[in-house]
């Protein structure tokens, strides 16, 4: 079920998938999974397969029932782009954001090959950003595949940022997002490379959102660098509005 979010940058969750698989190196300590499989062990309904791809059929139109504004991450406890979802599930999902102007729907994926093979088959209204996970070097290829979307905001989740990002072609890129991976087993991040990407974002013209240090206990480490917050949005009216 939908619930309101801790995750800094959004303020609900919508789950019509839930479950995944790895594909990386920023998949090796999920925390999706560990939610599942603990929302399984409580008797979750929702969960009963553990982190099994599961379609959830009933909830596509729920965003429907909220008539109040809402910025809503969609499928945190997913990929809303795993080979597992069908085309048509996608696209019922999308038709569900296109007539619910009044939301902002954030999809995060690390499975840009298939959002760029499909994009075309998408409508693409302005409440949608849509981005990819860019957790070190390897992946860089994915920021590629988002350019070829075209969504009115396209931006990046540097979470877990597990390697140096010293060369970002940010073009076409609106926002991106910095985060230390958390929880047991967390990997270090070292503030230079932070502070790299926010000085290539500032180059750039790019939104820069700093969202956590992490670790072991990341309420201690908190979210600031160099004594001050990072949380700026891409600069669009709407889209300012809509998280304030």
């Amino acid at each position: 079920m939908p619930k309101q979010s801790s995750i800094e940058w959004t303020n609900w969750t919508w789950n019509p998938v839930t479950g995944c698989s790895k594909v990386s190196q920023g998949c090796k300590h999920c925390y999706a999974e560990r939610m599942a499989k603990r929302l399984k062990a409580m008797g979750s309904p929702r969960y009963q397969d553990g982190f099994r791809v599961t379609l959830h059929y009933d909830l596509i139109d729920l965003p429907r029932r909220w008539r109040a504004p809402r910025v809503i991450f969609v499928n945190s406890m997913s990929d809303l782009f795993h080979e597992d979802v069908p085309l048509a599930f996608i696209q019922s999902v999308f038709r569900t954001m296109c007539e619910c102007p009044q939301h902002t729907f954030q999809i995060l994926t690390k499975r840009s090959a298939r959002l760029a093979a499909i994009a075309r088959e998408l409508e693409w209204p302005a409440n949608v950003w849509m981005g990819v996970s860019v957790e070190d070097s390897n992946v860089l290829h994915r920021i590629d595949d988002l350019r070829k979307v075209p969504a009115s905001v396209r931006f990046l989740s540097c979470e877990p940022l597990i390697g140096p990002l010293d060369h970002l072609d940010l073009s076409k890129i609106h926002w991106v997002i910095v985060g230390g991976e958390s929880g047991f087993g967390s990997r270090p991040m070292e503030q230079d490379w932070v502070r790299g990407i926010k000085q290539q974002c500032e180059v750039s013209n790019v939104a820069f959102f700093f969202k956590q240090w992490g670790g072991v206990q990341k309420h201690r480490t908190g979210r600031e660098l160099d004594g001050q917050t990072w949380s700026a949005y891409p600069q669009l009216e709407v889209q300012r509005e809509a998280v304030a």
